[in-house]
């Protein structure tokens, strides 16, 4: 396993996709968890994280321009809650291959407003009955599903399913699962990093940039420097707004 670190981000491809977007290329590398995407300076419109062993989706600091995740074959069972915070452009996520498993885990991806495709080929919940008529009615901005297209007769029918009475009690249950992942991660872990660090949020990330600014060492821009490129605050972190400085209590 290799830890993606921002000498890998800036090392690893880059190149224009034929989409005519800027792709970031981290593919294979047996990355076991997302961080330092500070370092990427939001500068890509797809990032490819395929053929890793990722477990969760999660560890992104604010990137407004991201536009496309490609997560083929990876061993993604989760999704955080608070994703679509860091990426609130995404439209495009690519999971083939993965370890999704319930209708339940995909109530995160429900946030991305901008979302309009998703694959989710050689998962366990793609083999799920009544699984297209799901995301058809849960995700009613969504165009294509497993490269497919949605169409409005789709979702016509998908939204007299669930009205139905098994409709009906499936939604139930899905409620009821979610219920019980929401309670489990209610542990004062939601939102942290490795060690006990924070993602950090746009606001965080602002702070920080005039923070560098307005520091009055070298020392304190390469250690702040660091923090951005990292997109996680360190356990305790704080800054002081008087000074500009920042202090680990």
């Amino acid at each position: 396993m290799v830890k993606l670190t921002p000498e890998l981000i800036n090392q690893s491809m880059q190149f224009i996709n034929p989409c005519r977007e800027r792709e970031l290329d981290l593919r294979g590398y047996k990355i076991p968890q997302i961080e330092n995407m500070g370092a990427t300076l939001d500068q890509f419109d797809t990032i490819d994280l395929s053929d890793n062993d990722l477990r969760k989706l999660d560890g992104f600091p604010y990137l407004p321009r991201l536009k496309c995740l490609l997560l083929n074959n990876n061993r993604l069972v989760r999704i955080d809650d608070s994703v679509h915070e860091s990426l609130p452009n995404l439209n495009t996520i690519i999971m083939t291959g993965n370890n999704i498993q319930e209708f339940s885990d995909l109530d995160p991806l429900t946030h991305f407003k901008q979302l309009h495709t998703i694959c989710l080929l050689v998962n366990p919940i793609s083999t799920k009955p009544y699984y297209r008529e799901y995301i058809a009615y849960k995700f009613p901005n969504l165009r294509l599903l497993d490269f497919r297209k949605i169409k409005l007769n789709d979702r016509k029918n998908a939204l007299e399913f669930f009205r139905s009475k098994i409709g009906k009690d499936i939604l139930k249950e899905v409620a009821k699962k979610a219920k019980v992942n929401n309670v489990a991660m209610a542990d004062g872990k939601l939102g942290a990093g490795a060690n006990g660090s924070t993602i950090a949020n746009q606001a965080d990330i602002q702070r920080i940039r005039e923070a560098i600014r307005n520091a009055n060492s070298l020392q304190e821009v390469e250690r702040l420097t660091r923090i951005l490129q990292s997109g996680q605050l360190p356990e305790n972190f704080s800054l002081d707004n008087g000074r500009g400085d920042a202090m680990e209590m």
